[in-house]
């Protein structure tokens, strides 16, 4: 089973600037000639990573590429249990106390198999979600321009009103170009 997505959100610096930001186009957005033309929209990065073709077909790849080691790590465990059992009903304490040892030593190497998968999972995870990270930007940015955004901002943020959530729409564009092999 493969953990959920990475929680990679722009650093606390870049949310007080972008807040900075926001604050100064909601303060224009008072004045009367601007009121009408300024457009502000929100993204849920948290969604687009969990739920965006391009993460979930990577996530597809990682899975296969895992369930061999998987399933090797399996048949290690059927073993351990086997040599536990077998121990646990030798006769002879030599007996018992060799399979003792031997079941000791591969849970050992079990464990050790188990951390170096989690870890490279992880690696590989964090991996794909760098390499969609532009893709899913650039499809923010290109709807925003499509749609005549003045200004996205992506979570976190204190409260959004469901009117300005466009993560829906990103979504659909996402799932357009996925369709299209264009990204």
């Amino acid at each position: 089973m493969l953990p959920p997505a990475s929680n990679r959100l722009p650093p606390p610096r870049m949310g007080r600037i972008l807040a900075v930001l926001l604050a100064c186009l909601l303060g224009l957005s008072t004045h009367p000639s601007l009121a009408q033309s300024v457009r502000i929209g929100y993204v849920d990065m948290q969604r687009l990573l969990v739920s965006a073709p391009q993460i979930i077909a990577a996530r597809g790849k990682m899975q296969k590429e895992f369930d061999a080691r998987d399933a090797e790590l399996r048949v290690d465990e059927a073993r351990l249990a086997e040599l536990e059992l077998r121990a646990g009903s030798a006769a002879a304490p030599e007996d018992r106390d060799g399979l003792k040892r031997q079941a000791d030593a591969l849970r050992r190497s079990i464990e050790r198999t188990r951390e170096r998968l989690r870890d490279e999972l992880n690696a590989r995870v964090d991996e794909e979600t760098e390499r969609a990270w532009p893709l899913i930007n650039d499809a923010i940015a290109e709807h925003g321009r499509a749609q005549g955004y003045d200004l996205i901002v992506t979570s976190p943020v204190a409260y959004v009103s469901g009117r300005i959530d466009v993560t829906d729409d990103v979504l659909a564009l996402l799932r357009r170009q996925q369709q299209d092999g264009t990204r």
